[in-house]
C-alpha cells in the first residue's frame, strides 16, 4: 500500500508552503512535491493603473526583495518612454541592487540556515534559529544583523525608506546619492569587508562536514540561467541572457529580454499556485534550469573584481568546476556579498552617482515592453502593455523563485527518498526536508505576489491516499 506524508508548514523561508511525499506499496519514497498555497494577485489588479505607478505598486509584492521589483518595473518603464537613462541613474541603481543583493543574502545565510550549520539538523528546533544562534555565538549573530543593516542603510540613503522606497521610476532615478551618504558607506565599508569575508572562512571551514547534504540536497543536472555582461562578466542589472548546462557549456546566449516566450515556457500544475517556467527548447520538464546565486556563478567567467575573483576560483575548485549541488547556493551567496561589496566601493568613488541629473523624461512611446534585472533569488521579468495614455493593458511577471520551481521540486523528492524511512517522520528528516528547500532562499510571497504569512506543513500518504503523518509548524 503506497503512503504519502505531509510537511506543512515549511519554515525559514519567506512565505507559506507545504510539502507533500508519496510513498509507493513497499513503503519506499515514490515521488514528493512542493506546493506553494498562496494565491496570486499582482499581475490582475495592476490592470488599469498608470504605468508610471507600477514601480511603486510592484515593489509591495515583497518586504524582502522590493528593490528587485522597483528596479525591474522601472527598467520596463524606461523602454515604454524609449528613453536611455542618464549614467548617473544606472549607476544608482546598481548600487541600490548590490545594497539589495548583500543585505538579502545576509538574512538568508545569517538568520535563516546558518542556525541549521552551526546548531546541527538534529537540535532542537525550539533553539534551531536565530534567537538560538544568538545564545550559541553572538558576535557571529551580531555580524550578520550588522551586514543587513549595511546593505539597508544604502538603500535607505538612496531612497529615503529600507524597504518600498519610491525611488527608481521610468527614466531614471528621483534622486542622487548625497555626500553625506556616501561618506557613511564608505565608514562602514570595512566591517561589511571583514563579516563577509568572516563569514565565507567559517563555511568554508564547514563545508566538509555536509557531504551528505551536498550529494542529496538538489545533486543534480540541470541548466543555468542568468544574465552576463561583455566577456561572461558576473552582471546583476544589465547585459544579456545566458543559458549553460551542468558541464558549463553554453547552451544560448545573447539572448534578449524582449524575446523571452521564445526561450521560457510557462507550466502550471494544479497542486500549486506557483508557476513552472521552464526551458523551452527542451519542453517541459525537461527544460528544468536554476537561477541565482548558484547559476549565477556557474554562468559567468569572471566577476571582475580581486577579492570576488580570488574566491570563485576556490569556489570552483571546491565543487568540482560546475557547481550542481544546490547545497552550494549558500557558498555562492557568500561569495556574491563579497562581490557586492567591491562593486560598492568602486561605484562610491565614481564621481557621477552624485550627479543630479538623474533622469530622463517623456511621453508614452512604446505599446510594450519586457525589463529584466537580477534578484537576489535570480533573474526576474517584469512584461507590461500599456494604451496610448500609458493605463497597463496587461501584466505578466516571471519571478525568480518560479524559476527554479522545478528544481525545488526535483530536490525535495530528492531528500525525501534518501533520508525518509517507514510511516513517520522524524525531527531530522522533516529539517532536512524544509533545508533543501531554505537552499534557494524562496520567496513564495514574491512568486505569487500574495499576502499572508510563510510557515510548512508536511503530509505523508499512502498509495491509496491514505494519510499516514502530518506535521505543522507556524
Amino acid at each position: 500500500m503506497s503512503k504519502t506524508i505531509v510537511i506543512d508548514p515549511v519554515t525559514r523561508i519567506e512565505g507559506h508552503a507545504k510539502i507533500s511525499i508519496f510513498l509507493d506499496d513497499a513503503g519506499q519514497v515514490e515521488d514528493a512535491r512542493f506546493h506553494v498555497v498562496e494565491y496570486r494577485g499582482f499581475e490582475k489588479f495592476c490592470e488599469g493603473r498608470p504605468m508610471w505607478e507600477m514601480a511603486g505598486i510592484t515593489a509591495r509584492i515583497c518586504g524582502i526583495c522590493p528593490v528587485s521589483h522597483l528596479l525591474a518595473s522601472a527598467k520596463t518603464g524606461d523602454k515604454i518612454l524609449a528613453v536611455k537613462i542618464p549614467n548617473a541613474a544606472e549607476k544608482l541603481r546598481r548600487l541600490m541592487n548590490l545594497a539589495q543583493i548583500t543585505q538579502s543574502h545576509a538574512l538568508s545565510f545569517f538568520h535563516l540556515s546558518s542556525p541549521d550549520f552551526l546548531l546541527g539538523w538534529d537540535s532542537d528546533p525550539a533553539q534551531r534559529n536565530i534567537f538560538g544562534l544568538i545564545a550559541s555565538d553572538p558576535e557571529l549573530a551580531r555580524s550578520g544583523i550588522r551586514l543587513r543593516q549595511f546593505g539597508q542603510t544604502i538603500i535607505e540613503l538612496l531612497g529615503a525608506k529600507k524597504i518600498h522606497a519610491a525611488w527608481s521610476v521610468p527614466g531614471g532615478v528621483r534622486s542622487p546619492l548625497s555626500e553625506e551618504g556616501k561618506q557613511w558607506i564608505s565608514d562602514n565599508l570595512p566591517e561589511a569587508y571583514e563579516t563577509a569575508n568572516n563569514a565565507l572562512s567559517l563555511f568554508k571551514g564547514i563545508l566538509d562536514r555536509f557531504e551528505t547534504e551536498v550529494k542529496t540536497f538538489g545533486q543534480f543536472d540541470s541548466l543555468f540561467m542568468g544574465l552576463v555582461g561583455e566577456d561572461g562578466l558576473w552582471e546583476h542589472y544589465g547585459g544579456h541572457i545566458r543559458f549553460t548546462d551542468s558541464q558549463g557549456n553554453i547552451v544560448a546566449d545573447n539572448l534578449k529580454e524582449e524575446d523571452y516566450k521564445d526561450f521560457i515556457g510557462e507550466s502550471v500544475e494544479k497542486w500549486s499556485y506557483l508557476k513552472f517556467p521552464y526551458y523551452k527548447p527542451l519542453g517541459y520538464p525537461q527544460g528544468i534550469y536554476r537561477v541565482g546565486p548558484l547559476a549565477r556563478l556557474n554562468i559567468c567567467s569572471h566577476f571582475g573584481t580581486a577579492k570576488a575573483d580570488q574566491e570563485l576560483q576556490e569556489y570552483r575548485d571546491r565543487a568540482g568546476g560546475v557547481a550542481t549541488s544546490s547545497f552550494f547556493y549558500h557558498y555562492a551567496r557568500l561569495v556574491e556579498i563579497l562581490a557586492s561589496l567591491e562593486r560598492i566601493e568602486r561605484l562610491i568613488n565614481d564621481p557621477d552617482i552624485l550627479s543630479n541629473h538623474t533622469r530622463a523624461k517623456a511621453g508614452i512611446n512604446n505599446l510594450e515592453a519586457v525589463g529584466v534585472s537580477e534578484a537576489p533569488r535570480g533573474t526576474l521579468f517584469h512584461h507590461y502593455q500599456v494604451d496610448e495614455n500609458g493605463l497597463i493593458k496587461k501584466v505578466n511577471l516571471i519571478i525568480a523563485t518560479g524559476n527554479n520551481n522545478l528544481a525545488m521540486n526535483q530536490t525535495v523528492a530528492q531528500i525525501a527518498k534518501y533520508y525518509v524511512k517507514g510511516n513517520t517522520m522524524t525531527e531530522g528528516m522533516l529539517n532536512r526536508v524544509e533545508a533543501g528547500i531554505r537552499c534557494y532562499d524562496p520567496c513564495l510571497s514574491c512568486s505569487t505576489h500574495a499576502a499572508g504569512q510563510m510557515p510548512l506543513q508536511i503530509q505523508l500518504f499512502a498509495s491509496n491516499g491514505e494519510l499516514l503523518d502530518e506535521v505543522f509548524r507556524d
